[in-house]
């Protein structure tokens, strides 16, 4: 085979699987390339909220947390379950908090802080913890790249110039009702002013995780290659010695490290495996995630699991636009979710994933969520600060139906009147009464993290002030979950269980170490992290013996 570069590691895909991959590789002495096939690196990760699910690892240290190996065991236990085996979910256990000492102690930028109050996503069960183990990014001067913050992915957020990380969106949120909200406010403000002076650029959430993985992957002499897509592996003798993309062979002399991400922006692959209906336009991933490497994957004898499952995520879909999915929005009081019947069918507070599998189950795909003028002047919604009119293009379109009367508007959503009429009162009557008996809403800390500190329900008040509004939703999703299978060392398998030799993968084109469900906040990239990490030191292992 003639070569026409060659390296110890080749990384395919941009995220932060792959530059945590390529990152270790050069931090154990190996060359590493990180090959991308669109013309910004950062893949999905950077249009995330940035935050990693790792139990044990030192931002958790010291905290009132007060965690334990047993605790965050027997939590994956009782979410994960056996759908994913033992050893890989104790193989998380055991790597994640070591990848994160060692990118703290071998880089200078890579520095999480602990966001305590995020509740695990199930923190009622076994092990589950209300003061929450993710940890989020820094904030991170955009400055500090050069030129690679040319090609950078940008998450583009609407936040007006003001940049925050989740911690202190969690407060903003509120700034119509907390002095804490306001607080929060003014030193955001204050930080966009006074950068207009020094010249600083923030970034938050996804945005800075990518920031400081990509510089440290820079200082530590590895490379990213931009509009370089993966058209296949290169298999000798039955081991994988190298790529083809963007027209070149790329040896890897220890391994290939497969993190191009999942499928979502391929129809095809969507309607082939997802539940239906399935829309490619309904995904918040990066839209260079159409599954390129599985099929090189599946060549080379790869098998494949969890391919029927997204990282769920619903969201509102305007004509001609990028998806607004919905976190907070969903906590707020005020608000419901129908299905097409105008009928209630889940907590609408519930975790992202959980909500969006309850939209297949109940057969509420095309749902809508109604809120009242109240709900809306109070909190921030779709991207919309409080008070803050919704798009004119919105409403003249009729994406948003707007009416005086919870009775129009159903006429106007295309439900019948007294269907809707009769869910408000109901709900409404719970909600005075401060208990939603019919789907438990406002019952886990994690329902509570987003909603109102100053009411006695934090997530309930009643739909009684017009005009109201209704806004569809569908089954939207931040990346699908399934991909190549793979042991705890990150390698490939084969459906004899047999590894593919010099084959790994990490992230969202490997099948979920979290298997069906969704743990806590980060539990996506904290694996992809992981595993990338994992890989990267296996080769090193492997060449070095």
């Amino acid at each position: 085979m003639r070569w026409d570069h060659s390296y110890d590691v080749v990384v395919v895909g941009s995220g932060a699987a792959g530059l945590a991959t390529a990152l270790t590789a050069q931090l154990h002495g190996l060359s590493a390339v990180v090959v991308e096939k669109t013309g910004k690196y950062g893949g999905s990760s950077a249009l995330s909220g940035g935050a990693i699910w790792v139990p044990g690892n030192l931002y958790l240290d010291g905290t009132e947390l007060r965690d334990t190996r047993e605790e965050a065991r027997t939590y994956l236990k009782s979410t994960v379950g056996e759908r994913v085996p033992e050893e890989r979910r104790e193989a998380y256990l055991d790597r994640g908090p070591e990848m994160v000492r060692f990118l703290h102690e071998r880089t200078r930028h890579v520095r999480f802080e602990y966001t305590p109050g995020y509740a695990d996503y199930f923190p009622e069960l076994p092990g589950g913890k209300a003061l929450g183990r993710s940890v989020e990014p820094a904030l991170f001067d955009l400055r500090r790249l050069g030129a690679l913050r040319k090609i950078m992915r940008r998450a583009e957020l609407p936040t007006y110039g003001m940049v925050m990380n989740s911690r202190e969106f969690h407060k903003v949120n509120m700034i119509t009702r907390t002095w804490r909200g306001r607080r929060m406010a003014l030193k955001i403000g204050l930080r966009a002013v006074a950068s207009l002076f020094t010249g600083a650029r923030w970034a938050a959430l996804g945005e800075a995780l990518v920031g400081r993985l990509s510089l440290s992957l820079a200082e530590a002499g590895g490379r990213i290659w931009v509009n370089t897509p993966f058209e296949d592996l290169v298999v000798e003798d039955g081991r994988v010695t190298g790529i083809r993309a963007g027209g070149k062979t790329i040896q890897a002399k220890g391994g290939v490290v497969l993190a191009a991400g999942g499928f979502s922006h391929s129809q095809e692959l969507r309607e082939r495996y997802l539940p239906q209906p399935t829309d490619a336009r309904w995904s918040s991933a990066s839209e260079g995630q159409t599954g390129d490497v599985l099929g090189a994957a599946l060549r080379a004898g790869a098998a494949l699991d969890l391919m029927d499952r997204v990282w769920g995520m619903p969201a509102a879909v305007p004509p001609g636009e990028k998806p607004v999915f919905l976190v907070t929005d969903r906590a707020v009081p005020g608000m419901i979710v129908v299905d097409p019947r105008g009928e209630r069918f889940v907590n609408e507070a519930a975790p992202y994933h959980q909500f969006v599998d309850t939209m297949y189950a109940k057969d509420a795909v095309h749902s809508w969520m109604v809120i009242d003028s109240r709900t809306k002047n109070r909190y921030i919604m779709l991207n919309h600060f409080p008070g803050q009119p919704f798009k004119a293009a919105w409403l003249k379109s009729g994406f948003v139906k707007k009416a005086g009367t919870v009775e129009e508007l159903a006429r106007r959503m295309g439900v019948e009147p007294d269907k809707l009429a009769a869910t408000v009162e109901r709900f409404n009557g719970l909600a005075r009464r401060g208990r939603d008996e019919d789907f438990g809403r406002g019952d886990s800390a994690y329902d509570r993290y987003y909603g109102d500190p100053t009411l006695p329900a934090p997530n309930l008040a009643p739909l009684d002030k017009g005009p109201f509004y209704a806004i569809p939703l569908v089954p939207g999703d931040i990346g699908t979950k399934g991909g190549v299978l793979t042991d705890v060392r990150a390698r490939v398998l084969r459906e004899d269980g047999t590894a593919i030799e010099g084959l790994y993968a990490a992230g969202n084109v490997s099948a979920a170490v979290m298997g069906e469900t969704y743990p806590g906040p980060g539990a996506t990239l904290g694996p992809a992290m992981t595993f990338g990490y994992v890989a990267a030191t296996d080769i090193h292992t492997h060449l070095n013996p």
